[in-house]
């Protein structure tokens, strides 16, 4: 019943895909090139837009080089409507300056591009503080327009074009199986500590690893999602995780700014020592292990506006796809968070669970 139903709402493909490529950028055009011979995306799905490759720019920039070329695109060739998935490319802009907190205008240039639907409509948003996300919580619900007037935007990147292509080929060769890893902070009596009980509490129990002890899980077999504080644990000091990720595993971290860069950092970089203006831990760190898709924070989120695990990995177990699922656990848009992967990844029919791999 559950892959039925999961059949039914993810028959999305390449034609609902609107692929941006960068033309500055060589990095963005080889990775187009592979995504669109790889996903088989038509020609007149693919977006070519000419700013500068820099990873932040002025709000002027985006509308003008970014929102204002995407959205003529779709005008041009009839896909406002069809078009359900927006995928940037490692050397489109990543982050928008502004003011910062709760009513800031600070910015992910993909979760702005998420309410493109709607601008494109005559509907254009406030640029402080951010609008709420009509798919969060839906798991029942079957994406698409006009019900919910948005785009799900994700990033193709990763530190380097390599990485990005390696990504792409786990997404295509996903399994339905292996274990979610949730790894709670000290005591786990925050919020965030409650969503990842929760998540153990809607997975099936031969598929979770929930570790409520103070010391961070290292060296899992077989992972398939992983859920955590990242270096808000302070506990947690290696970089690595030391997981054997499985093709089309995801992961999710409580982290203010690890989507703040895809530039690599030195390999003695440790946590706490700056780099891209904070120490925090990077989701590139996460891609370049192993995983096929990760969310990110470019700017400050606030706990409450970062994905919820209990929504996130439910609904990608069930076979939705892994831009639907990272959304329906985003509460906000016109934010900070990013969603790095190939949108149309998603498992097969479960397979029966697997028992937690013994760690290494």
């Amino acid at each position: 019943m559950i892959a039925c139903l999961a059949a039914a709402l993810c028959a999305q493909g390449p034609e609902n895909v609107l692929l941006v490529v960068n033309a500055k950028s060589a990095e963005s055009r080889k990775i187009g090139e592979y995504y669109a011979f790889r996903r088989r995306i038509p020609p007149s799905n693919r977006c070519v837009i000419a700013t500068a490759p820099v990873e932040e720019i002025d709000r002027a920039v985006y509308d003008r080089e970014i929102a204002a070329a995407v959205a003529d695109h779709l005008r041009r060739k009839g896909l406002v409507e069809s078009v359900l998935y927006i995928v940037t490319t490692l050397g489109v802009p990543l982050k928008i300056r502004g003011s910062s907190g709760m009513e800031g205008e600070q910015a992910a240039v993909d979760s702005e591009l998420t309410l493109l639907y709607s601008v494109i409509k005559g509907k254009r948003p406030a640029l402080a503080g951010g609008v709420p996300n009509p798919l969060f919580g839906r798991q029942h619900a079957r994406y698409g327009h006009p019900q919910f007037p948005i785009y799900l935007v994700t990033r193709l990147a990763a530190y380097d074009v390599e990485g990005v292509k390696r990504m792409i080929d786990r997404a295509e060769a996903a399994v339905n199986r292996g274990v979610v890893v949730l790894d709670l902070k000290n005591g786990g009596d925050e919020p965030g500590d409650d969503w990842l009980r929760n998540a153990a509490l809607f997975l099936p129990p031969s598929r979770v690893w929930l570790d409520e002890t103070p010391k961070p899980v290292h060296g899992v077999r077989e992972v398939i999602g992983y859920g955590s504080w990242g270096s808000n644990d302070p506990n947690r000091k290696l970089r690595r995780l030391g997981f054997e990720w499985l093709p089309g595993a995801i992961a999710t971290e409580y982290v203010s700014s690890n989507g703040r860069t895809f530039r690599r950092p030195p390999e003695n970089w440790s946590f706490g020592s700056p780099w891209a203006g904070s120490g925090q831990s990077l989701a590139a760190d996460l891609i370049e292990e192993g995983a096929t898709g990760a969310s990110g924070h470019v700017y400050e989120p606030f706990l409450s506006r970062t994905p919820r695990p209990d929504y996130l990995f439910p609904a990608y177990l069930s076979g939705r796809n892994l831009a639907e699922s990272f959304y329906l656990s985003i509460a906000w848009l016109s934010w900070m968070n990013i969603v790095v992967g190939d949108p149309l990844c998603r498992l097969r029919a479960p397979g029966g669970g697997t028992k937690p791999g013994a760690r290494r």
